[in-house]
């Protein structure tokens, strides 16, 4: 991921969401448990609802819902926008493994973390992972869709962490 869309995702994620106070510690430690401890702090630093490590889950994991759907719109609009028939398709085949992610995945996932099933919760958030992943194959010839691309890229980054912290729940 590049430095300008890291810079975009910490934007998004301050507006998106309001700050709170969350016990720095506890942030510190579990973001160190993930693969991505900057995208971890910047996360749950700036809209941290989360008092314990269910709660950072939770977040991590509304934070990539929001991003998903935030995706889904941008794909979307891009489809409307492009006249390139190649691209067209390649938008429609992102936005149709989008739609599950969105609709059914990863709130089913907040829901499963929210009634403590947390192996149900890391294979939704996963699974959001994975279809972002196959959206990334079927665009990754085109310059066109680097800004896709980038999103595609932090949904993986976001799983990844999110699901490092409900492996945290798993151990507990």
């Amino acid at each position: 991921m590049n430095t300008h869309s890291l810079k975009l995702l910490l934007i998004l994620l301050t507006i998106t969401f309001p700050s709170t106070q969350c016990d720095d510690d506890l942030v510190d430690q579990i973001c160190k448990k993930t693969p991505f401890y900057d995208l971890c702090i910047s996360t749950l630093k700036s809209n941290s609802n989360g008092k314990d490590v269910k709660g950072l889950a939770s977040v991590m994991a509304d934070t990539m819902l929001s991003n998903a759907t935030d995706t889904l719109s941008y794909i979307r609009a891009e489809i409307n926008r492009t006249p390139d028939p190649k691209i067209e398709r390649a938008l429609a085949y992102c936005a149709e493994l989008y739609i599950p992610v969105v609709k059914y995945n990863l709130p089913q996932a907040i829901d499963a973390l929210s009634k403590g099933q947390f192996e149900f919760a890391a294979d939704g958030i996963s699974d959001a992972a994975k279809e972002a992943d196959s959206c990334e194959k079927m665009i990754s010839w085109s310059q066109e869709l680097a800004a896709l691309s980038d999103r595609n890229k932090l949904i993986h980054s976001l799983s990844d962490v999110a699901v490092a912290i409900v492996k945290i729940l798993l151990k507990d």
